[in-house]
Parts: structure tokens; C-alpha cells; sequence
């Protein structure tokens, strides 16, 4: 399925082994990793394209199903599961009615799933409408929804996060600072904001390395200048974060932001975390729009001088942040109090069905 900007297949958990290495074992040969265009298997030669989706009924109360999140890399037999990924959660509840695990009642169903991953609770709805009056229901993939880095259009899904604060690390700042100075190997110091709203990032003025913030994924694919300064940063963010030795790991993610260009509230070049990203994450994005409005970060720094969204950071209600990407820009709606303290997320992702079927394994 394609989830988001993500792609990756899904399964029941009940079809795949009980044992973690067995079903790391499963997942990696399906992907066809390692190998740099995963040729023996179906990913996509891209750590976007090499993810999958394991999903169960839940017996929790108050919960409905349970999502395991699986990001693989083209290059390595890794599996992590530690991490949360906000596209791939769009395609959850249309595989569970797809698969026999939900049943929708309504023109609309709405499920809540949690992230076993990190506990991350969301809400997500979709449009389930009838195949004839009276008929069996469906879930619905064409519509007039549309979201950048995706070609076409489909059927608006809606996505609540509620307590999104330290999905891996212990808070939302997890090192206590706004702030935080990091020397590199070479004695150049920069600062950044370490935080963590649904997804860890490290954020940098783009400038504060001599880049712009604007430049092309092609060039900043090929600075490998840029991306060895940048790998220093996030080994030593990731001890500052409580996150230990992340050599191995897929996060933190690094995000160079800027100045909006295009309107929007903040520009950003986000590294997943060596590769450079198309357009941005779900929960990057969400995270990115948190830090825009916090007085004191690095993101506030670069959203204020040209940004209206985030001139009264104190406002009761729902503001409307859009994160500039290479691909376009996406829309963040944060939900604050009267004090301004973020209470909720909202963002709107399309998926589809691309195939079903048996694949087969290597023996």
C-alpha cells in the first residue's frame, strides 16, 4: 500500500512469524534488502519505499488496532522498530478493512490505532461509502485531495495525534534547551533545537552550515561535505537527547530550515537521516511545526521574520502551519489552550491499495 508519500506492504500480524528475528528475516527478504535497488524483492531502492506495516486487532480498551511500524534500508538488514511514521499510519485502517480486521458501519469509519512502536495514539478517518444503496461498504481511494510529493489525487484521510510530546525521546525538549550548542569535529560550533513532537529532529539554520536552506535534493544529495558535518551533529544530538550511541539507528532526523519562500510558515531540507527526503515526514512536519512555535528555538528564529502563523504563539484554537518542503508545502493544524500549549495535531494524507497477493520467500 501507499501510505502518505510512503509505500510498503502490509500484513496481518497473524500471517507473519511470532518470533522477532523470524519476522525480520520474513520482512527483509520481501523488501530484497540488503542490495542498493532491493532487486530480489518489492522496495523501492529508497528508504521511503523500503518500510511495511503490521497491523492487529486491539484488546485494549478505548483502542481498535494495533500498528507495528517496520522501516528497512536498501544498503543493510537492519529492521527498527523504534520509531513512529506518520504516512505509513495513513494506509492502517484502509488495509484493516481491506483484510477483514474492521468493519465499516458508516459513510465515514473512524478508528483509533495505536503505534505499538512508541504508543502513539491517533484517530483516523476515511470515507467507507456504500457500492449500491444498502450495499456493502468500501473504502473509498479516489477523491479531490491532494498532497504534495504525491502524484494525482485521492480521498482526504484524516489523521488526529493527542499526546504526541517524546515519541522516543523522554520529552518533547529532551535535553532541558531550546537550545543547544554543538561543536563539531572540526571546531565550527552551531546551534540547534532538539525535539521531539511525534518524530526526534535536530534542528539547523541551513546558514549556520553555508548552505541556504533552498537548495535541490540533487545538490544536497551530492554535498558530501554537508552530510559528514551533518552525521557528526547527530551522534552527538543523540547522546544529548537520552537517545545513546544512534550510529545504527534512523533517528534523530536532521532538518536544515530557512525562511519561508513560498508563503508558507518555515522552509525545511530534511536527511532520513542520510538520505535526502523529497518533501518531508507526517510527524517531522508536525515536529518542525511545534518548534515554530516556541519561542526561543531555532525554528521560531527563521518562521517570525516572515511568518504570520506564528506571531501570537499564545492563541486558544487551532492554528494552521505549512511546512515548505521540496515538493511543495504541507499543512499542520496544532491545537493549543488558552496558556498556547499544543493539546492535539491534526493532518490530512491520502493512500491506496496498489496490490495484493503471495509473495515468495528465499528457500
Amino acid at each position: 500500500m501507499r501510505g502518505g508519500s510512503s509505500r510498503g506492504p502490509f500484513f496481518r500480524s497473524e500471517d507473519l512469524p511470532t518470533d522477532p528475528a523470524e519476522r525480520d528475516s520474513v520482512l527483509t527478504s520481501i523488501l530484497g534488502s540488503p542490495h542498493p535497488l532491493q532487486v530480489d524483492g518489492i522496495g523501492g531502492g529508497h528508504p521511503l519505499t523500503s518500510k511495511a506495516g503490521i497491523v492487529s486487532v486491539s484488546h485494549d480498551a478505548g483502542v481498535d488496532l494495533y500498528f507495528t511500524f517496520a522501516q528497512m534500508t536498501p544498503d543493510t538488514d537492519l529492521v527498527q522498530t523504534s520509531a513512529n511514521c506518520g504516512n505509513m499510519l495513513a494506509a492502517v485502517v484502509p488495509f484493516a478493512i481491506e483484510s477483514g480486521l474492521l468493519t465499516p458501519s458508516d459513510d465515514h469509519t473512524t478508528a483509533v490505532v495505536k503505534s505499538v512502536n512508541t504508543g502513539l495514539i491517533s484517530k483516523i478517518t476515511v470515507c467507507t461509502p456504500e457500492a449500491e444503496p444498502g450495499g456493502e461498504r468500501y473504502v473509498a481511494y479516489s477523491g479531490d485531495a491532494r498532497i504534495d510529493g504525491v502524484p494525482g489525487t485521492g480521498s482526504r484521510i484524516d489523521i488526529r495525534f493527542v499526546d504526541t510530546a517524546g515519541s522516543v525521546a523522554k520529552s518533547m525538549i529532551p535535553s532541558g534547551n531550546l537550545i543547544d550548542e554543538i561543536t563539531l569535529d572540526s571546531g565550527h560550533v552551531v546551534e540547534t533545537t532538539l525535539i521531539d513532537n511525534g518524530q526526534p529532529l535536530v534542528l539547523i539554520r541551513a546558514a549556520d552550515l553555508g548552505r541556504t536552506g533552498y537548495e535541490t535534493v540533487e545538490d544536497l544529495s551530492g554535498d558530501e561535505d554537508l552530510k559528514r558535518q551533518l552525521e557528526d551533529i547527530r551522534l552527538k544530538a543523540g547522546r544529548l537527547m537520552g537517545l545513546g550511541d544512534v550510529t545504527e539507528q534512523s533517528f534523530p532526523k536532521m532538518t536544515l530550515i530557512a525562511a519561508p519562500v513560498e508563503g508558507g510558515t518555515i522552509c525545511t531540507r530534511s536527511f532520513i537521516p542520510h538520505r535526502v527526503h523529497e518533501s518531508i515526514g507526517v510527524l517531522a512536519a508536525l515536529t518542525v511545526a511545534t518548534a515554530a512555535r516556541l519561542p526561543g528555538t531555532v525554528a521560531a528564529t527563521a518562521a517570525a521574520a516572515d511568518s504570520a502563523d506564528v506571531s501570537s504563539p499564545d492563541a486558544e484554537g487551532t492554528q494552521t502551519l505549512t511546512i515548505e518542503h521540496p515538493s511543495g508545502g504541507f499543512d499542520v493544524a496544532l491545537e493549543c489552550d488558552s496558556a498556547g500549549n499544543i493539546t492535539g495535531a491534526g493532518i490530512t494524507r491520502t493512500a491506496r491499495l496498489l496490490m495484493s497477493g503471495d509473495f515468495y520467500l528465499h528457500g
